[in-house]
């Protein structure tokens, strides 16, 4: 609009310059526009690069991972922060620090070139047929087991076909969904049925983990209740869904749970049990058998959770992508 505007207070110049005060009058009336800004010119390599060195923390070690000198990389990173305008790195005497801007930076740059390899495979895929790389998200539990058998079977009937797997919560993998890095996922239920088609694909029951001279460990019982459990401190999935589960099974006694810890690491959870913390509510992989620990089914119905294979309501699919979701329900009849 400001070029077109220009263009057409610029064409009656010539004839005002005859004219020194009419000139005058002109430049003082004539609307005025900002100056532009120039874009910032980050491309995917300037992107590489800052990575490497946000994960390094160190331009030495950086450099090396990129196979490239030092002086270039660090001009690439001064150059990326005068086109930002900000600073993204404290530079201490050993190694680097991210700021703010810095940790914002690199979070978005994991998504773009995240999505960059998932635009190249899908590409691939529609050029070569069922070829390509699959990203699946994976909550921990028993989700990489459940997985496993249909991640060999797909790539032995499809040798071009190679996995991507990213962990984490289900909200983690959800998230990832949402910004497009990842397309499927097994999660734990409930899931957000407006936004996530789904079918189950499994259960697993939910345990208590506590260390070996706790009293309920040594009850000679196999299963504890929540009446058991009530005043007990508990460690717990940081999932809200999940707490506000064990909320509604203690509210059933009449009680309130005594959370003093959440976490997502099923191993974290289970060492903090073994070392007196508190007493482990989670799903039954957690527990690994250790001479310090001791895992009891909790009792009652709906003590479980359930896995969901998982991707968004209108969003079309690769070929590859629907392909493997038919495999996987083809598994389940």
């Amino acid at each position: 609009m400001s070029v077109i505007i220009w263009k057409r207070y610029s064409k009656n110049i010539s004839p005002l310059v005859r004219n020194r005060r009419r000139h005058r009058e002109f430049q003082e009336n004539a609307p005025h526009f900002p100056p532009i800004t120039e874009a910032v010119s980050m491309n995917l390599r300037s992107l590489q690069y800052f990575v490497a060195v946000a994960e390094e923390l160190n331009i030495s070690r950086a450099a090396k991972r990129l196979n490239m000198s030092q002086p270039p990389l660090s001009n690439q990173l001064k150059s990326l922060e005068y086109e930002l305008n900000t600073v993204l790195f404290i530079r201490g005497k050993r190694q680097l620090e991210l700021t703010e801007s810095g940790r914002l930076l690199y979070r978005r740059a994991k998504e773009i070139l995240g999505l960059t390899d998932k635009a190249e495979s899908e590409i691939l895929s529609m050029s070569q047929g069922m070829a390509g790389t699959i990203s699946l998200g994976l909550v921990e539990g028993m989700a990489p087991d459940i997985a496993a058998e249909w991640i060999a079977s797909f790539i032995e009937a499809h040798p071009l076909v190679h996995f991507r797997i990213f962990d984490g919560n289900s909200d983690d993998l959800v998230e990832k969904m949402r910004s497009g890095i990842i397309s499927l996922a097994v999660i734990t239920s409930p899931c957000n049925q407006s936004l996530l088609n789904s079918f189950s694909v499994g259960k697993e029951q939910i345990c208590a983990i506590m260390r070996k001279n706790h009293p309920l460990a040594e009850s000679g019982r196999s299963t504890v209740s929540i009446t058991d459990l009530i005043s007990e401190p508990l460690i717990v999935p940081s999932r809200r869904a999940m707490i506000d589960t064990i909320y509604k099974w203690f509210r059933a006694e009449k009680s309130e749970p005594r959370i003093v810890c959440e976490m997502d690491s099923y191993l974290d959870a289970a060492a903090l049990a073994g070392r007196g913390v508190g007493i482990s509510i989670f799903p039954k992989t957690a527990y690994i058998p250790n001479p310090s620990i001791v895992s009891k089914d909790l009792a009652g119905k709906e003590k479980h959770v359930e896995y969901l294979f998982v991707w968004r309501k209108g969003h079309p699919l690769p070929t590859i992508e629907e392909a493997f979701i038919d495999y996987v329900k083809s598994t389940l009849k």
